[in-house]
């Protein structure tokens, strides 16, 4: 509809329905004019089929026909009807529903037709009977949500229970146990809450941005240290490479000097064979013809000379033994070994304990693990073997047989690190283990029952396994660093006065939490009366 006012041509040209000028118009039996459109999804809707305007009752539907030529007037009055360049509604405003074209601004929605109109289209609620008794309210957009399904009733209220909006009826039936709120009330207390959520967004956005920035780091930082890696261990694997193929040239010439002598000597027994062989046969041929003869005095002169027969060599303990090669092969083993360790002492374990050294985490001694002969610090850094049994409550968490204890924090993923004070003791035992590992019994300690622990003693330093992993000892320990990579099944050791690194276990399986652990082992009579401290990370050691 345009703007201007409707003339009385357009009015007598104008569906009684959609009060718009006719579209396909068709005309019933009683002799009203409609939309096809709108007469037949008003019929759709309908139990009975009657006329809209009169009311006549149809006992069958139907059959509709354009009336062509009221269907041309039609069109020619929307032809003639002048629409504004400009669009009447506003923004902000709630559009007529009903004008076609350029849409005004709607005055008052009606809550029976699901409809706002405009003043131009207002017209019949104010004037039809039937239509008079509609509720009209203030425009309101989507005027479908604003209304109970169950009740077709306008949702003004709010339940708080079930956080839903109701209408009047739903207050007192399915709702009447619930408190119940006008919407505007409730819209009041949502505002704030939005309000705490609008402040609260600039502050997670920037703390994700924060978190992009670090993961970049991370990633940037992984690139160099990658990078690096593979130039070290290149010229590692080049230096190792070549002492692989150093060594096998080595050993393939030992070998063939080795088979080179015993085909030589073999073929020199066999040529002596041959000589002691034809000699042999010479002399049978000799004593045959010599048996032969009858002249008395030459057999006489003759046989002196073949009584004695010549030399030779005793053969029965005269052997070719094949060459042995086992300990040219593991000599050149045993070099390879050597340039491997002189390799491994080249990484740079100062870089790589300060890489693990930034996933420090804070733990504490928890007393109710503690064996009853251990005292612990009051802070939970300190542990050591009071060689007095106290009588403790029973807790299924308390070790009972090994002095150990465990922290009060654990760990089900990712990386962790601690560092344990071992200066001054003649004993000890660290490391990590899982949550379920037997606290009463003389249990093995290694990984298959879940420790996984360096132990030291006078005897030497050993990383407890089956077998145990005994392991070399460059100075006296002051400090152990402890690293756990969950994910990639690591569990690694480092000398961290002297910035080394002691012994990985690789190819771990993790299934539980991991909690630290320590034994500062027994007081023997004060000679190992210093305590195991948990000490805080100092990377400019």
């Amino acid at each position: 509809m345009a703007c201007a006012n409707t003339s009385w041509s357009e009015e007598n040209f104008s569906c009684s329905i959609c009060l718009d000028v006719f579209s396909s118009p068709v005309t019933t039996a009683c002799g009203h004019n409609f939309c096809r459109t709108c007469i037949t999804k008003f019929w759709d809707e309908q139990v009975q089929y009657k006329c809209p305007v009169c009311n006549e009752i149809f006992h069958t539907r139907p059959d509709l026909r354009v009336n062509t030529f009221l269907s041309e007037l039609a069109a020619q009055i929307r032809t003639t009807v002048r629409v504004k360049e400009q669009p009447c509604v506003e923004p902000a405003e709630v559009p007529c529903d009903v004008c076609t074209g350029t849409q005004q601004k709607a005055v008052k929605s009606c809550l029976v037709c699901f409809t706002s109109y405009c003043q131009t289209h207002l017209e019949p609620h104010q004037r039809v009977a039937r239509l008079r008794k509609h509720r009209l309210v203030e425009p309101m957009d989507r005027l479908e949500d604003r209304m109970c399904q169950k009740h077709d009733r306008l949702l003004e209220l709010f339940c708080q229970t079930e956080q839903v909006c109701v209408c009047q009826f739903c207050k007192v039936e399915d709702h009447k146990s619930h408190p119940v709120v006008p919407l505007k009330e409730e819209y009041e207390v949502k505002t704030v809450q939005l309000g705490q959520i609008e402040a609260e967004v600039p502050q997670k956005i920037q703390e994700r941005k924060q978190k992009i920035k670090e993961i970049k780091d991370t990633v940037e930082l992984s690139n160099k240290d990658a990078d690096r890696a593979i130039a070290h261990g290149g010229q590692v694997f080049t230096a190792l490479i070549g002492c692989v193929e150093k060594g096998r040239d080595e050993f393939n010439q030992t070998v063939q000097e080795k088979l080179k002598f015993t085909v030589k000597r073999a073929k020199d027994l066999i040529q002596e064979l041959e000589q002691e062989i034809e000699d042999l046969t010479n002399r049978s041929s000799e004593v045959k013809r010599l048996s032969h003869t009858e002249d008395h005095l030459h057999f006489l002169q003759t046989f002196r000379s073949l009584k004695d027969p010549p030399p030779t060599r005793d053969w029965t303990k005269v052997e070719v033994r094949p060459p042995s090669y086992v300990g040219t092969l593991r000599r050149s083993l045993d070099q390879l070994e050597e340039t491997l360790n002189m390799e491994m002492k080249k990484l740079p374990d100062d870089a790589e304990l300060k890489r693990v050294q930034q996933y420090e985490v804070d733990v504490t001694l928890d007393p109710d693990t503690a064996h009853p002969t251990l005292i612990l610090s009051e802070d939970g850094k300190q542990v050591h073997d009071g060689d007095v049994w106290k009588i403790l409550p029973d807790n299924p968490k308390r070790f009972t047989y090994y002095t150990f204890v465990l922290t009060r924090q654990s760990f089900s993923s990712g990386r962790f690190y601690f560092e344990v004070q071992v200066k001054d003791k003649t004993a000890w035992w660290l490391g990590v283990a899982r949550e379920s590992i037997d606290r009463e019994g003389e249990t093995e300690c290694t990984p298959e029952t879940g420790y996984w622990t360096l132990w030291y003693d006078k005897d030497g330093l050993v990383f407890n396994d089956n077998p145990d992993v005994r392991l070399p000892l460059r100075a006296e320990l002051q400090k152990v660093g402890v690293f756990v990579d969950y994910d990639e099944g690591l569990v690694s050791f480092y000398d961290v006065e002297a910035r080394v690194h002691i012994y990985s276990a690789t190819g771990c399986t993790f299934t539980e939490p991991l909690y630290p652990i320590l034994n500062p082992y027994l007081h023997e009579e004060g000679r190992n009366s210093a305590p195991l401290i948990i000490s805080p990370v100092n990377q400019t050691d």
